[in-house]
C-alpha cells in the first residue's frame, strides 16, 4: 500500500504556490527556509515528479505542480473539517451574512454547505444586496460579515480573491456590426459598469445602456437572450456566453478584486471561522465551461486576460 500524502508537507506546499516564494512560504507556516526546502524534495520524492520550476528569483508551479495543489487544498480543507466535527467547544449564535446576488449565485452554496458541517450550532442569515449597500449595513450594526467587490474609493476591504473582468455575449446569437454596442450592467453605482463605460470611451467605441438592474439574474438573461454585451468576472461567467476579445473591438479591462469586510466588534472565533471556510471556497472555485473550448483552454485565456489586463487606476 503506498504511503499516504503528509499533511503538513501539503501545508506548505501550498503557502509555497500561494506567495510564489520558498522564503515567504517559511514565514507562513513558521518554519526556516531549509526545512521548507526539504519537505518539497521528499513531497516531490513521495509523488515522484518535478513540481516546481524557477521563475526569476521566485518559483513557479509545473503543470504537475497544478495538479497536486487542487488535491492539495481538498485534503487540507477535509482534515480541518473532520478536526472542527469533534470540537467540544463549538460556535453557537447567527452569524449575519451580505453578498451581492451574483456572488451569491456563484459562492455561497459551497460556502454555507461547508460552514453548515463544521458550525452546525451557528444559524446563517443572509442578505444579498449591493456592495455600496451591504458597507452602509455593516457601518450601522445589522451585519457580521460581508462579501463585496474591492473599491478602495469607497470601502477598505481584506481582498481574497482577483481575477479577469470579461465582456461577454451570447454564446448562440451573433452581434450586430456596425453599430453601438447594446450593454446590460448594474446601476450607476456600479464598479464594473463604470470601468466598461471608461474602456468603451477611451477606445472611441459607441454604446448604449438597454438594461439596468442590480439583479444578475436579469442581466445574465439579457446576455443569453442575445440582446446585450455585459461584464462579468470570470467565476460569474455562464453555460451559453462567450467571451468577447481585444479582436473584436472590446478593451481590455482591469481585473476585480473581491474582499471581506467585517464587523468591528465581531468574536474573533466566529470571524475567523466564517473568513477560512470564504477563502477556502474561492481558491477552490473552477471556471465554468463556455463553448467548446476545452477547460484547459479556457483557463490559459483567461489567465492571458488576467495577466494583460491594464492596472486598477487609483480611486477604483
Amino acid at each position: 500500500m503506498a504511503a499516504p500524502l503528509d499533511l503538513d508537507q501539503l501545508q506548505t506546499f501550498v503557502a509555497i504556490a500561494d506567495t510564489g516564494s520558498f522564503t515567504k512560504a517559511a514565514d507562513r507556516v513558521f518554519k526556516t527556509q531549509s526545512a521548507v526546502s526539504m519537505q518539497m524534495r521528499r513531497l516531490e520524492e513521495r509523488i515522484g515528479k518535478q513540481l516546481f520550476a524557477k521563475d526569476g528569483r521566485g518559483n513557479r508551479l509545473t503543470a504537475e505542480g497544478e495538479k497536486l495543489l487542487n488535491y492539495a487544498r481538498r485534503l487540507i480543507r477535509l482534515n480541518n473539517e473532520a478536526v472542527a466535527s469533534f470540537d467540544d467547544n463549538r460556535l453557537e449564535g447567527t452569524l449575519r451574512i451580505g453578498t451581492p446576488d451574483d456572488y451569491a449565485d456563484r459562492y455561497m452554496p459551497e460556502i454555507i454547505m461547508r460552514f453548515a458541517k463544521t458550525h452546525p450550532n451557528v444559524e446563517l442569515f443572509i442578505v444579498c444586496e449591493p456592495s455600496t449597500s451591504l458597507t452602509e449595513r455593516l457601518a450601522r450594526g445589522e451585519l457580521d460579515i460581508a462579501l463585496v467587490t474591492h473599491n478602495p474609493r469607497e470601502r477598505q476591504s481584506d481582498v481574497v480573491r482577483t481575477e479577469p473582468l470579461c465582456w461577454v455575449a451570447s454564446a448562440n446569437h451573433p452581434l450586430a456590426e456596425g453599430q453601438a454596442v447594446p450593454l446590460a450592467v448594474g446601476r450607476r453605482d456600479c464598479c464594473w459598469r463604470q470601468l466598461a463605460a471608461a474602456a468603451l470611451d477611451a477606445a472611441g467605441r459607441d454604446y448604449q445602456i438597454l438594461f439596468t438592474s442590480w439583479s444578475s439574474t436579469v442581466v445574465a438573461s439579457a446576455v443569453l437572450a442575445g440582446m446585450a454585451v455585459s461584464v462579468l468576472p470570470e467565476s460569474a461567467l455562464r453555460p451559453g456566453m462567450r467571451v468577447l476579445s481585444q479582436a473584436e473591438g472590446f478593451p481590455a479591462l482591469p481585473a476585480v478584486q473581491i474582499g471581506i469586510m467585517k464587523r468591528p466588534g465581531l468574536s474573533p472565533s466566529l470571524s475567523n471561522a466564517i473568513s477560512n471556510h470564504i477563502v477556502a471556497c474561492l481558491d477552490n472555485m473552477n471556471t465554468v465551461a463556455l463553448t467548446d473550448e476545452s477547460e484547459a483552454e479556457i483557463k490559459i485565456a483567461n489567465r492571458n486576460r488576467l495577466r494583460n489586463a491594464p492596472a486598477l487606476q487609483p480611486g477604483w
